[in-house]
């Protein structure tokens, strides 16, 4: 493989990261309830592409629990509006927070 392509790849991971973070921002903003304010605060690919580590902040923190686990159950619908709004392959998307806690996870106090 030359360097080109792999870095054609790494590329195109990058892009696709960009783009699965803003419209996850999107969907949050559609879907999420007035209870908390949870804002995404970036992404990061892993596993080659085929996963993407969606970091969210919460506010109030009391509500992180609440607003994983709403993520979580969201995650089929968010797969959905990927395959809509963009002309990606669709990556596995996990929600994490921002202090690293993965969606599904154990929550805080």
């Amino acid at each position: 493989m030359n360097p080109e392509s792999k870095g054609g790849t790494r590329r195109q991971n990058d892009r696709a990261t960009e783009i699965v973070a803003r419209e996850a921002a999107l969907f949050i903003t559609r879907e999420a309830g007035s209870g908390s304010l949870i804002t995404v605060i970036g992404a990061k690919s892993m596993s080659h592409g085929e996963r993407i580590g969606v970091f969210v902040s919460v506010f109030p923190e009391e509500k992180a629990r609440a607003a994983i686990a709403f993520l979580e159950r969201q995650r089929q619908a968010f797969s959905e509006h990927l395959k809509s709004h963009t002309r990606l392959r669709i990556p596995r998307v996990d929600f994490l927070l921002e202090n690293g806690e993965h969606s599904g996870g154990p929550g805080g106090n």
